[in-house]
């Protein structure tokens, strides 16, 4: 994967870097793993708007992606290569020995024509999906279950990797790309490798239209507001004092809103950039 940067014959050229699409290998989508997904603007079911700044955008098909990995010991061949509207990441195309097809997010370096397994007994190569307890101390991987059985949850946007750094009883400990150190069930799935289009994040988009293409309507900062539209509006000219919040009053940078008791805190080892 790689990024290319246009000449400026336009203002939207200027700025803009898109990857090269150079690893993609089909054009359209598997029909039997796709439907057609509703675009909602932002409102509810009576019509009013309550997330602001949706809609519009490019129609778009989801594509059903496996997660779950549960076809155990029966391999599959990676038959393609597609570009998903709906993430960061590439997904592949796999073809099981018994004749099903199922997407799945594709790692870095998996080619067409590989062959993947899932279960206790495949190897730790890129694209295999196995318990935490059978993949060997060190390992990069990604779509990390969080229960056994639920379905990857971790590790699934482009270019993200985590690392299983050590064991303890009956888990796992994983270093996550926040920083974030936690200990997760050694029954739980991952995928070996990381997640591929890597160079995802060099991207640029150039112009404000290109964010009106992906369903992005213009974004109002606070301070440009009136009072009654936010606690940070208001004031005679560039006025922008007091603490960042959001409309709602609450702070917008520094307030923690984890739940101080809540149940799965006693797997976290360290948080996140912790200062």
């Amino acid at each position: 994967m790689a990024v290319r940067k246009l000449k400026p014959t336009t203002p939207g050229q200027r700025h803009k870097i898109i990857g090269t699409f150079e690893e993609i290998t089909a054009s359209v989508p598997e029909k039997s793993l796709t439907y057609g997904k509703r675009s909602t603007g932002g409102r509810n079911n009576t019509g009013k708007m309550t997330v602001r700044y949706m809609g519009g955008g490019h129609k778009r098909k989801f594509r059903f992606i496996d997660f779950k990995r549960e076809k155990d010991g029966v391999p599959a061949v990676v038959k393609t290569i597609e570009y998903d509207p709906n993430r960061s990441a590439r997904i592949a195309l796999l073809f099981y020995a018994d004749g099903e097809k199922r997407y799945i997010i594709a790692p870095n370096g998996l080619k067409v024509g590989q062959t993947v397994m899932s279960g206790a007994e495949a190897a730790p190569e890129v694209g295999n999906a196995l318990p935490l307890q059978n993949i060997p101390v060190g390992t990069v991987i990604h779509n990390i279950e969080l229960r056994p059985g639920q379905g990857a949850l971790l590790v699934r946007s482009a270019g993200n990797f985590a690392q299983l750094t050590s064991r303890e009883d009956r888990y796992c400990v994983i270093k996550l790309p926040s920083g974030e150190t936690r200990k997760i069930l050694s029954a739980c799935k991952a995928t070996i490798g990381s997640v591929g289009n890597s160079d995802h994040a060099l991207e640029a988009s150039g112009k404000a239209g290109r964010s009106r293409w992906l369903g992005r309507r213009p974004h109002n900062r606070g301070v440009v507001m009136n009072p009654h539209d936010h606690p940070m509006g208001g004031g005679e000219g560039r006025q922008s004092g007091g603490h960042p919040r959001s409309r709602k009053g609450l702070y917008a940078k520094g307030l923690k809103t984890r739940a101080p008791k809540k149940q799965s805190s006693k797997y976290i080892i360290e948080r996140a950039n912790k200062k």
